[in-house]
């Protein structure tokens, strides 16, 4: 049993490590506020933290990525990034701070260490930041506003500057869309200050004007009349969803590309981190971010494609009710949809199945999928069978995902979750869009594998809708990871 002594002791150390984090966090900001560089560890943001939240962090390298890193190690990685006057980039802390614990006799010193590791930081650090226009505020143009707000930083890279709905914009309409984007029943309180400016149909979000503008065609706007000019237009009505609608976009003076926050038809549908690289930014002005559900899986059938190899499989997506469903029975165009949402699960179709292979040819016809809504407002499961081309077990599937949750293209994409009493709730709030629950891995069979993969289908989604768009506007800045 503890000793007074040793309570102490505890205590005593606590404060020392809750005070080092405060440090860190207070270097943290003064690299993201005055530098735009954005510091993770093992690709969790360490942006606007509390102390609790740094030390927890902490505990998850050592417990998770099994590297051990204090909070006192990050500190001095941290401090020699902001001395050295790093230029814009996002940078894994915990990967450098590991990596240093190792080949620190290899470098004459800290600088030495990090000038080697960071090389070539100064040309993709030369970005022109670029305009975005939200059409459309619902629930993921909503998402979208306060992430791109929290993160603008300097303004170096993406700067929200419009939102267009449809509408006359009076002063009941102004405050009613501040009042959603400030509370959120899901997703809690914006973190930030949003005030009316009646007189300019605007809404002043920590201190930047965002324009609110009113248009039945897209075409009809000028936006060169905002000031704004050459802006990414991310379209979240799903009114337009093939390119000849989305082209409409683009006859607007101000617009040069344009993406749909939904499955495309004849334009490029991307999932960031598997095939973003495969098309000509030159060549093509119209993208598609796909579904949710297809961010959600597409990362991990890459992983076990190109480990394993998959023969064929099937998808079951148990997936949140959408405002697109009724809260009571009433009519509804697609069958069972018009039952009520918040007391019945209802199986509907998804085509998340067939829309891997747009990311993911060689998986062209080998999947067939189902969806069920479930009675949560957010929050969604994808079970995922597969019958495969090699010998498997739960430690080779689990092993194989974790590395690409560690390593390589897809860190941002795939989180490799130890929690065993994880429900969907944990997830809420996370911005990968697929959490690998390794704990759930089944195979009983040598050349098959159960898999369940959560996802955040609104937030870990709009996420990856911003890590496109950066990729689209050219304004990703160099990464460490």
């Amino acid at each position: 049993m503890p000793t007074l002594q040793h309570i102490d002791v505890q205590l005593s150390e606590q404060a020392k490590m809750s005070k080092t984090a405060a440090q860190l966090i207070k270097t943290v900001q003064h690299l993201w506020f005055d530098r735009g560089v954005e510091l993770v560890i093992f690709r969790n943001t360490l942006i606007d933290k509390s102390v609790a939240e740094v030390l927890d962090l902490h505990h998850y390298t050592q417990a998770f990525v099994e590297k051990p890193i204090s909070v006192v190690d990050s500190l001095k990685i941290a401090d020699a990034l902001l001395l050295m006057g790093t230029p814009p980039a996002k940078i894994d802390l915990g990967k450098l701070t590991y990596e240093f614990q190792f080949e620190s006799q290899e470098y004459e010193d800290i600088d030495d260490f990090l000038v080697s590791k960071l090389m070539g930081i100064e040309y993709h650090s030369r970005i022109t930041p670029r305009d975005v226009v939200l059409y459309g505020f619902g629930r993921i143009g909503r998402l979208l506003a306060r992430e791109l707000m929290t993160k603008t930083g300097n303004g170096n890279q993406l700067r929200l500057r419009a939102i267009v709905t449809r509408g006359d914009i009076t002063n009941e309409i102004i405050d009613k869309r501040l009042s959603l984007l400030k509370s959120d029943s899901i997703h809690g309180e914006f973190h930030g200050s949003v005030i009316p400016d009646y007189d300019n149909k605007a809404l002043i979000i920590n201190g930047t004007t965002v324009h609110l503008i009113s248009a039945h065609q897209p075409e009809d706007i000028d936006y060169t009349s905002y000031g704004i000019n050459e802006a990414l237009v991310l379209d979240n009505t799903g009114a337009f969803r093939d390119k000849e609608a989305l082209s409409r976009h683009l006859k607007a003076n101000g617009i040069s590309k344009v993406l749909l926050t939904a499955p495309g038809k004849g334009i490029p549908n991307i999932v960031h981190g598997v095939n973003q690289n495969d098309y000509d930014l030159d060549e093509h002005d119209i993208f598609s971010a796909a579904s949710c559900t297809t961010n959600a899986i597409t990362p991990v059938l890459k992983a076990i494609e190109d480990t394993f190899g998959i023969e064929n499989g099937h998808l079951e997506t148990i997936h949140a009710y959408t405002n697109d469903q009724n809260l009571v029975d009433n009519m509804h165009k697609k069958y069972r949809r018009g039952r009520a949402a918040a007391i019945n699960m209802v199986i509907t179709e998804t085509g998340a199945g067939k829309a891997v292979a747009k990311a993911l040819p060689q998986l062209e016809g080998k999947l067939t999928s189902n969806a069920i809504r479930v009675p949560v407002p957010n929050g969604s499961l994808a079970i995922l069978k597969l019958n495969l081309k090699s010998d498997v077990s739960v430690e080779s599937i689990n092993a194989c995902i974790k590395t690409y949750a560690l390593e390589g293209d897809l860190v941002e994409q795939i989180k490799y979750s130890i929690n065993n009493e994880l429900v969907s709730s944990d997830i809420i709030g996370n911005s990968a869009p697929s959490i690998f629950d390794s704990n759930a891995t089944i195979s009983e069979h040598p050349k098959s594998c159960i898999l369940y993969v959560w996802y955040d289908n609104e937030y870990g989604y709009s996420h990856q809708v911003i890590r496109l768009a950066k990729h689209i506007a050219r304004v990703r800045r160099f990464t460490y990871y």
